[in-house]
């Protein structure tokens, strides 16, 4: 049995990108990081991953210094290798090379007790995708609402 424990979600992903395809991928992390990452001290939220000479990279997020790290501690906002197979790195690579897409984290969490991030490809949204988007929203809720009134 598969145990996932949300870490952090990227909900301003979901609002900037239309998500196309997405992958699980872990995480290489130093001691203090996973300690980091137990106590949901990170930030997702200007991540983004990149494809260098065959390898994938986590680029951008945030994983606060670890209280009782002392000089060992980690550097807050380096590059973390994600690990994935070399067929689904070639695939993300060839899709970021079409224009406007890009590769976004998701959501960071415990799976089996190891660190797992999901992985999106995306192309950004335009400023009226945004808008017919949180239209749709608030149209959905009042009709939820409307709903849960007449049966109340």
């Amino acid at each position: 049995m598969e145990k996932i424990k949300m870490i952090t979600d990227n909900r301003r992903a979901r609002h900037e990108y239309h998500i196309l395809e997405t992958w699980e991928a872990g995480l290489s992390l130093t001691g203090t990081e996973v300690k980091s990452l137990r106590l949901g001290r990170v930030n997702l939220k200007d991540g983004f991953v990149e494809v260098r000479q065959g390898e994938a990279f986590l680029v951008g997020i945030h994983i606060s210094p670890y209280e009782q790290g002392n000089r060992f501690n980690h550097n807050p906002d380096r590059d973390r290798r994600l690990l994935l197979h070399k067929r689904e790195i070639l695939k993300m690579y060839q899709n970021v090379r079409e224009k406007g897409l890009t590769l976004v984290p998701l959501k960071l969490y415990w799976k089996n007790g190891r660190a797992k991030v999901e992985v999106a490809l995306a192309r950004g949204k335009k400023l009226h995708d945004k808008r017919e988007a949180l239209a749709a929203r608030d149209e959905m809720r009042r009709a939820e609402r409307a709903i849960k009134e007449r049966y109340d």
